[in-house]
Parts: C-alpha cells; structure tokens; sequence
C-alpha cells in the first residue's frame, strides 16, 4: 500500500519512457512523506483506444489507492506533487491529473494479513 496507477494515452510511452514515468511518480510519493518506499507500488495503464473530448488527445491521469487517515491537506499536496511531476515531464500535454481515493483499513486484505 499505496497502490499508484497511471492511465495515460500509448503515445505517452514513445516521449517518455516507461520506467522514468514510473519513477518519477514513485519518487514524488516519496517526497510527500506520507509513506514507506516498500510499500508503493506504481502501474502504467497505456490506452491506444480513447478520447478525450471526442478526439484523439493525450493524457496521463494518476489514480492512488491509499489507506484512509490523511488529511485532506496531505492528499492535496500529494496530487500536486505528482501533477508538477508529470508537467515537468510532459510540457506540452494539456490533461495531466492526478485523484486520491481511500479506503479502509477494516476492507482491505492482502496476503501478509491472512498470516496473522
């Protein structure tokens, strides 16, 4: 946990590629203090069928999966941290976002919780 999962159109990948997205995303969760670098893990979603606006325009949106008991500030700082990233990355993409959503942790499992 967190889970970081980066939607973006396939022409993203041939301007920049993957495991530099990767990265940079990673390490601007790391920068926003709020988590443990083990615990992280980022996905790259590359789409070659979508629209935005009813055409053919890139976009790059991170969608994070976090545990909830942050603040509302924390996860602000959290999406902009990754949109700064992402812009310095992608100047000339127009739709960069980034979204935070929580859950539980009385609805979250994973395998190292079923050994206790």
């Amino acid at each position: 946990m967190p889970h970081f999962i980066i939607d973006c159109s396939a022409n993203v990948l041939t301007q920049v590629s993957e495991p530099e997205i990767l990265t940079a995303v990673f390490d601007a969760s790391i920068a926003s203090g709020l988590f443990i670098e083990e615990d992280i893990k980022v996905r790259v979603n590359p789409y070659v069928r979508y629209e935005v606006g009813g055409k053919k325009t890139d976009f790059i949106h991170v969608f994070r999966y976090i545990l909830a008991g942050r603040t509302e500030e924390q996860k602000a700082d959290l999406s902009q941290r990754v949109v700064k990233t992402l812009i310095g990355l992608f100047p000339a993409i127009d739709f960069i976002a980034s979204s935070v959503d929580e859950f539980t942790k009385a609805g979250y499992c994973n395998r190292h919780l079923l050994r206790h």
